[in-house]
């Protein structure tokens, strides 16, 4: 992994429950598979703790390795450094992806809820407007009963549903890999996307980026939203088509939440950094500081399971990486 994220995952009560189940040196960090240091403790190695930043593992480097038993991703998606040597040698792999899940959902409940306010609108408004008026009955604000519909029943999109159960919403998913039956056992109705865009409030993306969803959302669907309605985003930039909601956005017919872009960072004369319609954050959502020891919290219970010849409970499943983040 790279260098500098290994003290944020691992900090020293984090390091020493991985220290309890297996020798690893944190010391040592291969951000180059061919340096000869690296390639010493590869030939040793029966577990590798990975994270972003991991060099391929392509067949060089897994031949370097020939002890290796598993891959412990401190991380979400391993489709950028896994291999189909990877799979073929039989090696377990497993991914934090389920504990990472947990702040991007937390982020898109705290919008659902702040837009429903209309607070991040209203918050400039108010730096422009001084005095601003207080008090009195403003129309259309409120959460109760607002629709949320979910696009995509990933990990964040399924930990968003239960998020949102307490509140008084009415939420809808999408995903053409739920059937009726899965929906029902997370407890909201299933929706095809058109019908989804019609009836929502709120329309939060969750869904992974393949060929299939890239430019999910475009023009057409964008005009099925209703007016008022907000399209959040804290999954893949390019799931969305960024002229087609500028343009929406220029008629104040609909507001978005960004935490992800396409490109990333956006150019600084994109608009969508000035229109008012428009809430940019610079990819946060994910885990951030304190959050990501969770990420290393989950390889070190891991390794513990793998010692003790226990399951992985995160183990990755190679054959749906083509339709997974």
């Amino acid at each position: 992994m790279t260098a500098r994220n290994v003290p944020h995952l691992f900090p020293p009560e984090v390091l020493a429950s991985l220290r309890a189940s297996v020798d690893v040196d944190p010391a040592l960090v291969a951000e180059d598979f061919s340096d000869p240091r690296v390639r010493a403790a590869l030939a040793r190695a029966e577990i590798l703790v990975t994270g972003w930043g991991c060099p391929r593992l392509d067949a060089a480097a897994l031949d370097a390795a020939p002890g290796l038993r598993a891959v412990l991703h401190a991380a979400g998606s391993v489709k950028e450094f896994t291999t189909p040597e990877v799979w073929q040698r039989g090696i377990a792999v497993s991914s934090a992806a389920a504990a990472n899940a947990l702040p991007v959902a937390e982020y898109t409940l705290a919008m659902i809820l702040l837009t429903g306010k209309d607070a991040l609108v209203s918050r400039d408004r108010l730096r422009a407007r001084r005095p601003f008026p207080y008090g009195g009955i403003i129309p259309g604000l409120g959460n109760h009963g607002r629709r949320v519909g979910v696009i995509g029943a990933s990990r964040i999109g399924r930990r968003l549903i239960e998020l949102l159960r307490p509140y008084d919403l009415a939420v809808s998913l999408t995903d053409p890999y739920v059937d009726a039956a899965e929906a029902a056992r997370l407890g909201v109705p299933l929706l095809p996307l058109d019908d989804l865009l019609r009836t929502s409030d709120v329309v939060t993306l969750h869904a992974p980026l393949t060929p299939r969803t890239r430019g999910l959302i475009g023009a057409r669907e964008l005009a099925l939203m209703p007016t008022g309605s907000v399209l959040v985003n804290t999954a893949r930039g390019a799931l969305l088509d960024h002229d087609a909601l500028i343009e929406e956005l220029r008629t104040g017919r609909l507001t978005a939440v960004l935490d992800v872009t396409d490109p990333e960072p956006l150019p600084v004369d994109s608009p969508l950094l000035d229109l008012p319609g428009a809430f940019v954050t610079p990819h946060l959502a994910g885990s951030q500081g304190n959050e990501l020891a969770r990420l290393g919290r989950t390889v070190a219970e891991e390794a513990a399971r793998l010692l003790a010849g226990e399951e992985l409970r995160y183990a990755v499943d190679h054959t749906g990486l083509d339709r997974a983040a």
